[in-house]
């Protein structure tokens, strides 16, 4: 017992002193200190979107500062319990003190992913947009699939899932679908999943039981403020009105309401049927085109354009990022980074988070590290 304990206290402090050369320690505390002083002055909020950004940043400092005291003075009152169980010859206190280690160690991989979302939009809500590939009705059921698991992952992280467009396919799931994850660091987690993800399983679709093999596309990019300035001609795009598919009122499905919006210079096709007045999809539609091409502009400037890259090639083989095997083993795993879980049902209803935390470490480390393998 007492090995183990040292492992995870060597592993807890190793973490910990990441965060803080990451976090940049005596830097972030004066930061906190101005933003705590400029949180008292009441023309802060003359410019309410500045306002709004600087108790962004302000919380977040707070969160992670705050989070670095409370699991150092955790760590040291669990080791004095092991301590003291061990003199005490009490096994059972050094074997709560051992599960109490576990459960700070699982919290200090946590805290150091999420001081890897420090990009310039991770902190923003984003747009999920998923496509079928081909394949007809297996395909299409794959993307209806894909799309209920973002659903419940964001569902399950405490943030709200609003659904923009949805194209339903001819028998059954959808050929395309967009919706709006809104919450904390939405986009710097869902980012790690840009890409194509391919599913194999005995097709219930197939009156023969054959397995087959399908394949979806997932873009992912951030919602932008009126802060972030995005020029776009409208000479170079092209908009057609239409009607409207799916749930949302006989109105909706009457008028050509929905609006999708083509540009032609990069190819970027956004649409938006959520809304009955052609105005407001509009609206969102342009909003939607504005992210899309900054996001094409973060992906250049990051030099990590190869995720996005399914935009313009098929939605098939060689380009998957992750794969999902139903027949003939249960395996889940990223191509990426070589993570693995043997649990694809859960995988699939939303645990997701070890996926999103291997890819981040791989982004900010290099290799196929995984979290726990951080240094």
């Amino acid at each position: 017992m007492r090995a183990e304990a040292q492992r995870l206290v060597d592993d807890i402090e190793q973490a910990l002193t990441l965060l803080r050369r990451h976090l940049d320690w005596d830097a972030a505390l004066k930061r906190l200190d101005e933003l705590n002083a400029l949180a008292e002055d009441p023309r802060l909020w003359d410019d309410p979107q500045e306002a709004q950004g600087l108790m962004r940043e302000r919380q977040k400092l707070d969160d992670a500062i705050n989070g670095m005291n409370a699991m150092r003075t955790d760590l040291a009152d669990t080791s004095e319990l092991i301590e003291l169980g061990e003199a005490e010859g009490d096994d059972e206190m050094a074997s709560e003190g051992v599960a109490a280690l576990q459960e700070l160690a699982s919290k200090a991989r946590r805290l150091q992913v999420e001081a890897l979302l420090s990009g310039e939009a991770d902190g923003n809500d984003t747009y999920v947009e998923i496509h079928s590939g081909a394949g007809g009705t297996e395909s299409q059921d794959w993307a209806n699939m894909l799309l209920r698991m973002y659903t419940r992952w964001a569902e399950q992280s405490g943030r709200k899932v609003e659904l923009l467009e949805e194209q339903a396919g001819e028998e059954a799931g959808i050929k395309s679908a967009t919706i709006l994850v809104k919450g904390d660091d939405a986009y710097g987690w869902l980012k790690t999943e840009a890409g194509v993800h391919r599913l194999v399983r005995i097709s219930p679709y197939d009156s023969n039981a054959r397995r087959h093999t399908s394949f979806a596309s997932v873009w992912i990019y951030p919602l932008i403020d009126d802060t972030i300035n995005i020029e776009i001609n409208e000479s170079d795009c092209r908009i057609d009105t239409y009607r409207a598919s799916g749930a949302g009122g006989q109105h909706v499905n009457t008028t050509d309401s929905a609006v999708r919006i083509t540009h032609n210079p990069t190819g970027i096709v956004v649409q938006c049927q959520n809304e009955r007045s052609q105005h407001k999809n509009r609206a969102t539609a342009w909003n939607m085109l504005r992210a899309r091409l900054y996001e094409l502009e973060l992906q250049k400037r990051e030099e990590a354009a190869s995720a996005e890259a399914a935009a313009k090639t098929d939605i098939g083989w060689g380009h998957q990022i992750r794969s999902y095997v139903l027949q003939p083993y249960q395996l889940v795993k990223d191509l990426r980074t070589g993570h693995e879980s043997t649990a694809p049902s859960d995988v699939l209803d939303g645990k997701l988070d070890s996926f999103m935390e291997a890819t981040l470490a791989q982004r900010a480390y290099g290799g196929t590290a995984d979290v726990a393998d951080l240094d």
